[in-house]
């Protein structure tokens, strides 16, 4: 016999015995492996099979043969179901070995120190993952199929926690640095989608099966299943929170661009079992599967180098999908919210922890709601059941949302998932024609977050805030014409529809009471928000929802709650009819109603209520003036014309006088929007592509005061640092230690903001064509020594220097002052006593001219400052001449920092100032 023959004669003896100590050996669990090696010689155990076989065993050798013997087998064998039977034996082995190495240097040296076995055991997974991915016509198999195949997925990705680190972190950088990561996510991917399809069409059939086998039977096959899809879930999650892995998916395009990810999340979303509502541990598994894949598109969706929404929205298909997703997260915090806690009754069975289903699903959801490709879609899907939330009776309302207690809160945990026992119950379930006599399968569960019971409350409260002030959101040049007062149409609209049927378990003021019952819950709700700043809600998001507030009183009539009128626009198909009040109401009278309104048992302080809305009151002074000065006008904005078929069609059947009157409201309400916008069509600046990529999103402030001082002292010696990164992520650690943490790509866009914020201005230099500008002077100029810079000639126009200043400029010279001011000779203001509406020049420290605008207050108190004591007015900039980051005399956290942070927190450009700073202009 020739040598070569000898070796392949050899080789295939030694699969042989392979095969056969796989078959015998796979039921010993590490322990009883454990005290075999300990009575053993030179690393060899006798073992004694069921057949009564005494087998001798070298533990080395089958440690360092077992990898590439399996990859044998699975490259030359069919794919069968003994197949899945054998693999699943062999990696049950090797799991064992895993476990048994730190005790055993020699197991150590081979599994975990010897690197070519290490690859071996990665190579292993992949391969079977990519073999697992050719079962898919096995979809429908009632067989032994779906079992093997969904045990064997789990195992496979468990068996690298065992080979290469239990630590998560390491093993993302070990998987991330392997030449095959990207085939490795999108393998693992399509398995754990195929174990999904597995168990959606167990539970479909189920039915059918309940009637031929015993319920209990079916029972544990459906639970073992969920389990195994948990675990497979479980393992990309915890993969999905480690930065390295997360940006390398996200650079994935088939996962990422081109929707894999999402056809995964679809998928188990769209997961029901209504035949098993009475098991909590079926149910709470479905749950804990659709909280862990809202879990992996937060943090797809909060990564920072990557916008996963900006590549899902990259191509008509994976957009539609990201919309259908969307869709599913609604109606999964429609379910979840309508029902009622106080109404579950307790289970005697064993409770599972049902994850952070409803938390992440508004996590989700105020992400899609802050995005332009997904705001609308929220609106048109969502207002209806937030109008419902807000019809509740008030102390149903307040226990929901105003509480910081619930009766039942969610819990999450992660699956302790033993790979051992799920290989032996999913073969001996194949093994056994009754699998009654198979004990069910049960996991620990380990808890996650030790988030106190307030402080889940309060997050939740925070997110339904965020969602209306998202929804309710305007940016000019950001989003679509068509979203403007969208969601307050429609939100005015479905208050006419019945909410009894999306809220069953709930109590409902209907009538005319409901109008000052939706007001009161809003009310509420401002006063408990007020609570959570800043920890868990920043001020920009309380203004939003204060403007959504104030907006709705001028327009609620509650006449229209009438139930024969409710009938009528029901029989209309009505859900956008917007209910407009007749006259603006009389928002002076609201803080002596207020007291009245507030029931006994509320859980806040009416104090705090008066504070809210002395506040609110101070902000509205300009939106009453301009309702009564613009009562008698006819604007009607273009704008509005395609704002929702719904809103039109609902509109027009109204009688002719209501419905006039009632769009000339409307209409005047978005022309006082459009005045307090910030940027024109013809102001569009061209910015690198990551501030591209993040325009559509509302601008949120990443730094505080000091970080932006600091920036502007390094950028005199570093103008052009937007160009070094290396300097980026340097400042960008320094700014971290005066403040909240800034990012390199968050120090970036604010670099790249300020050089298109200063380009802007630079271009608003010029002078505007048209010679009437509001603020066009005579020669001459104010006493005191101030240097203002006065036009060469009556005729001449001073330049405006943001788009705001010269919108709200042609406002009042049409509207409220047909003649143009002059500088007025007076000298300083406080010489001569100011006056609300009177035009103004506002000065700095060196006299040099800061910007115009018009008195709002002069008396009392503003944001809990005396104006009295402190020597100043409240005035508003309409033509700001400094820059927009200049900071403001008294800053203040509420009312802003900075000319452009008080324009973001207020709606306008409304500052303290001097009043020695102050010069008068008054009419020719």
């Amino acid at each position: 016999m020739r040598q070569g023959e000898g070796e392949a004669i050899s080789t295939v003896e030694q699969a042989i015995d392979l095969i056969s100590v796989v078959k015998e050996i796979h039921g010993l669990n590490s322990q009883e492996l454990n005290k075999l090696l300990r009575d053993s010689e030179n690393f060899t155990i006798h073992f004694v099979t069921e057949k009564g076989l005494d087998v001798k065993i070298d533990v080395e050798k089958l440690a360092g043969f077992l990898p590439l013997h399996l990859i044998a087998v699975l490259v030359s064998s069919d794919r069968d179901e003994a197949l899945l039977r054998y693999l699943l034996c062999g990696i049950r082995i090797l799991h064992s070995l895993c476990e048994l190495a730190p005790r055993h240097t020699k197991l150590e040296q081979i599994l975990l120190d010897d690197v070519k076995v290490s690859e071996q055991l990665i190579d292993l997974v992949f391969y079977v993952l990519i073999v697992l991915n050719d079962y898919r016509q096995d979809i429908h198999d009632s067989g032994p199929v779906p079992v093997l195949l969904s045990a064997l997925v789990a195992c496979s990705f468990y068996l690298l926690t065992g080979c290469i680190s239990s630590q998560w972190q390491d093993l993302a950088l070990v998987m991330v640095a392997h030449p095959k990561v990207d085939m490795f996510m999108d393998v693992a991917c399509r398995a754990i989608h195929l174990v999904v399809r597995f168990l959606q069409n167990k539970l479909s059939v189920q039915h059918i099966e309940i009637c031929v086998k015993s319920s209990s039977t079916t029972e544990s096959m459906v639970n073992y299943l969920c389990q195994q899809c948990e675990a497979s879930l479980q393992f990309l999650q915890l993969l999905c929170q480690q930065k390295p892995f997360r940006e390398r998916l996200l650079k994935n395009k088939e996962l990422c661009g081109k929707g894999g990810i999402l056809f995964l999340a679809q998928s188990i979303l769209k997961l029901h079992a209504p035949d098993f509502a009475e098991s909590s541990a079926i149910v709470a598994a479905l749950s804990r599967l659709k909280a862990k894949v809202l879990s992996i598109l937060l943090h797809l969706c909060e990564a920072e180098s990557i916008s996963y929404l900006d590549e899902v929205a990259s191509s008509p298909a994976s957009l539609d999908l990201a919309k259908s997703v969307a869709f599913e997260v609604l109606e999964l915090l429609k379910t979840g919210l309508s029902k009622n806690p106080k109404h579950l009754s307790a289970s005697s069975d064993r409770t599972y922890p049902m994850g952070l289903l409803q938390l992440n699903a508004m996590r989700l959801a105020d992400i899609f709601s802050d995005d332009s490709n997904f705001r609308s879609y929220i609106t048109v899907y969502f207002t209806e059941f937030l109008s419902a939330i807000f019809s509740l009776s008030h102390g149903d309302f307040l226990s929901m949302w105003c509480s910081a207690d619930l009766p039942v809160r969610e819990e999450d945990a992660t699956l302790y998932y033993e790979v051992f026992a799920a290989a032996g119950w999913a073969l001996d379930s194949v093994s056994s024609s009754d699998l009654s006599n198979t004990s069910n399968l049960e996991f620990t569960f380990i808890p996650n977050s030790n988030m106190s019971q307030a402080s889940y409350v309060h997050q939740r409260t925070s997110l339904f805030v965020k969602i209306i002030a998202n929804l309710d959101c305007f940016v000019p040049n950001i989003c679509e014409e068509q979203e403007r007062n969208l969601f307050l149409h429609k939100f005015l609209g479905c208050l006419l529809m019945d909410p009894s049927k999306l809220l069953p378990s709930y109590a409902f003021i209907t009538g005319p009471q409901k109008a000052s019952a939706v007001q009161r819950n809003l009310r509420s709700l401002l006063s408990h928000a007020e609570s959570l700043i800043p920890t868990f809600l920043n001020m920009e998001d309380l203004q939003l929802l204060r403007v959504f507030f104030d907006n709705l009183q001028l327009l609620m009539n509650p006449s229209e709650f009438e139930e024969n009128r409710v009938q009528d626009d029901r029989s209309l198909g009505g859900c956008s009819s917007p209910l407009l009040r007749r006259e603006p109401p009389n928002l002076n009278n609201r803080n002596g109603n207020l007291k009245e309104e507030m029931s006994e048992n509320s859980a806040f302080q009416e104090e705090h209520f008066y504070v809210r809305n002395s506040h609110m009151d101070q902000a509205d002074g300009v939106t009453r003036r301009d309702m009564i000065d613009d009562k008698d006008k006819s604007i009607t904005p273009s704008g509005l014309k395609e704002i929702d078929r719904d809103v039109q069609n609902v509109e027009t059947s109204g009688s002719d006088t209501s419905s006039t009157k009632g769009k000339n409201a409307v209409d005047k309400l978005a022309e006082r929007q459009r005045e307090n916008a910030d940027v024109r069509e013809d102001e569009k600046v061209e910015t690198v592509q990551t501030e591209e990529k993040h325009r559509r999103k509302r601008k949120r402030t990443i730094m505080n005061d000091e970080q932006v001082t600091i920036m502007e002292r390094a950028l005199l010696d570093e103008p052009e640092m937007q160009r070094n990164t290396a300097l980026i992520q340097s400042w960008a650690d320094k700014l971290s230690h005066h403040g909240s943490e800034v990012t390199c790509s968050q120090l970036r866009n604010w670099l790249n903001n300020r050089k298109a914020r200063l380009a802007r201005l630079s271009k608003d230099a010029r002078p505007p064509p048209e010679p009437d500008n509001a603020f066009a002077g005579k020669q001459g100029g104010p006493q005191q020594g101030h240097s203002l810079s006065a036009p060469d000639s009556p005729g001449q126009e001073t330049t405006p220097s943001n788009t705001r200043g010269t919108r709200s400029m042609s406002r009042m010279n049409t509207s409220e002052n047909p003649v143009a001011p002059e500088f007025v000779d007076y000298g300083a203001a406080e010489f001569v006593q100011c006056k609300p509406g009177q035009f103004i020049v506002l000065v700095d420290g060196r006299g040099q001219e800061i910007g115009k605008g018009k008195v709002h207050q002069v008396q009392g108190k503003w944001w809990g400052k005396s104006l009295e004591e402190s020597g100043s007015c409240v005035v508003d900039v309409v033509d700001l001449k400094a820059d927009r980051w200049v900071k403001l005399p008294y800053p203040s956290e509420s009312t802003g920092t900075s000319f452009e942070d008080a324009e973001k927190k207020l709606g306008v450009m409304r500052v303290m100032w001097d009043s020695n700073k102050i010069f008068m202009l008054r009419p020719q």
